[in-house]
Order: structure tokens, then C-alpha cells, then sequence
């Protein structure tokens, strides 16, 4: 991915250097939950307000950002200021005002209006807050855990799925989403929160299209890095890999397939009225 000569976003909050701490996360069931949200790839964290209560701050440290730091920090600014453009671009053709979020890039554990995080969340947006959090640490682990490819635009795509989370938060998806949640069973309830996360993987694809056309940011083997962490994070892959056999009702993100293929076709068509992944699981 071409990212160098980008403006410098301000909505970017780098808080590696000033660590707000480890984050512990109580035991039993509880404990589980939470390392089981990062199945994976962050959605909405509202649900981190059930288990707040049960996470602990402890002090954390202050470091010196290394060089490799600072360079992640610049790439992850920069994917941040194309994902700005392009949604301020086609909010306005839909007759609309984006407003921009901020990303938080932390170490280990942060403290959100969601409730409180540890690494092992993953990358997830807090809609109370409007704020994309992530440990950088996490596309490490995606590479060497989960098999998918290493690259800039798999981080692109992270990021542009998360904003997608965002753009669910400003057209109200979000809240009807939850409000929906509330007097389903739980297998319904994992069925709306699958549309919404595949959803936020159109929206990432359309997001791809856009820049694509305004800035030509694409290189060679840059949309099959992001195919490979869509198919790296699908349900059914990390279930397969964790337990040994899947739980279809259990699903939350949506399958591999599910995933590359919204990617793909917000990617393909651009055009964010196309994304109704809703209807799709219906």
C-alpha cells in the first residue's frame, strides 16, 4: 500500500508511550469472555460495559517509542486520514456530514467509555465513546497464530473495518441492531451481530474502492492481504482451529467465505447501498 506524503490526521491518540497500564481481567466465566471477544476483529465493544466491573487497571510503565513504533504510528495515521477522505466524500454525495472518530493506538490494556480492554480484545470500536482502539501487537499474533499474510493493507483493512463500525454508529444501524437484540434468543441475537460485522467488511471494501480511485494507493498482492485476514479471523476458521469443530449458532463475525466475500464485493462494486447484509442472512 502507498501510505508516505499523507496530511497528519489529529484524531490519532498514541498512548504507547504513556501506558495507562495492564488491564487484568477477572476470573472465572468472566476472564473467559474476554479473551473470546477477539473472535475476532473487533465489534462494537458495548459489550465490555457487562465486564467492567470485573477488570482491574495496574499501573503500567512509560517507554520510549522505537523506530519501528513511530513507523507504524505514521502508516496507521495515514490509512487513518484515507479512510476521512473517503467517507467525508461519500457522505457528502449521500447528502450527509461525516464525522470523524478518533483512533487509539495502546499497549497492553486501555480504558475506554465501553469499560475497560486488554490486548487480547483485539482491535474494536467503543460506539459510546466513537473511538477505534488497537494494540498494534495484535496483527503480530495474526500473522504468526492465524496464518494470514503480513502486510500494510492487512492492517488497512483492520482499520477500515472498524471505521466501517463507526459509520454503522452514524447511520443508526448500530443501535437499531442492539435494540433488536434485546427480545431475541441468542442464536437470533449472534445472527444480526454476523450482518453487522460483515456489513462493517463491505463497508471496508468500499472504503478500498474509494481510495483506490482518489489517491491510487493499491500495490500488487495488497487486496490478497486483506482476503487473507478476512479468511484468517472467519468464525469457523478460529473455532476449527481452538476447539476442533464449529458451533454455527455461535457465530458472531461470520464465516471465512462470508467475510472475504462482502470484502470483496464492497470492494468490486462501491457502492454502499449494495451492503444489506441484514437481508442477505435472513
Amino acid at each position: 500500500m502507498k501510505w508516505g506524503g499523507r496530511r497528519q490526521s489529529e484524531n490519532m491518540e498514541d498512548r504507547r508511550g504513556v501506558s495507562g497500564g495492564q488491564v487484568a481481567v477477572g476470573g472465572g466465566i468472566i476472564g473467559i469472555i474476554v479473551l473470546l471477544i477477539n473472535m475476532f476483529m473487533g465489534g462494537d465493544a458495548s459489550v465490555l460495559n457487562d465486564i467492567n466491573n470485573q477488570i482491574q487497571t495496574q499501573p503500567g510503565q512509560t517507554r520510549e517509542l522505537s523506530a519501528r513504533d513511530k513507523e507504524q504510528g505514521e502508516m496507521v495515521n495515514a490509512i487513518l486520514v484515507d479512510t476521512e477522505d473517503v467517507w467525508t466524500k461519500i457522505f457528502e454525495e449521500n447528502g450527509m456530514t461525516y464525522k470523524y472518530p478518533k483512533l487509539v493506538l495502546f499497549r497492553d490494556g486501555v480504558q475506554t467509555a465501553c469499560g475497560g480492554a486488554s490486548s487480547a480484545v483485539g482491535p474494536f470500536y467503543c460506539p459510546l465513546d466513537q473511538k477505534v482502539y488497537m494494540d498494534l501487537s495484535f496483527f503480530d499474533e495474526l500473522q504468526s497464530r492465524y496464518g494470514a499474510k503480513g502486510g500494510d493493507f492487512a492492517v488497512a483493512y483492520v482499520i477500515a473495518h472498524e471505521i466501517g463500525h463507526h459509520v454503522q454508529t452514524l447511520l443508526g444501524t448500530n443501535e437499531k441492531v442492539r435494540k433488536a437484540q434485546e427480545n431475541l434468543s441468542e442464536a437470533e441475537a449472534n445472527k444480526l451481530s454476523v450482518a453487522l460485522e460483515l456489513q462493517a467488511d463491505f463497508y471496508a471494501g468500499v472504503w478500498a474502492h474509494y481510495d483506490q480511485k482518489m489517491k491510487n494507493i493499491l500495490e500488487e498482492g495488497d487486496i490478497e492481504e486483506a482476503l487473507s485476514a478476512a479468511n484468517a479471523v472467519g468464525d469457523d476458521a478460529i473455532q476449527k482451529r481452538s476447539q476442533g469443530h464449529v458451533v454455527p449458532d455461535s457465530f458472531t463475525h461470520g464465516t471465512s467465505q462470508q467475510r472475504m466475500y462482502w470484502f470483496k464485493k464492497g470492494f468490486e462494486t462501491g457502492d454502499i447501498n449494495q451492503g444489506d447484509t441484514f437481508k442477505s442472512l435472513q
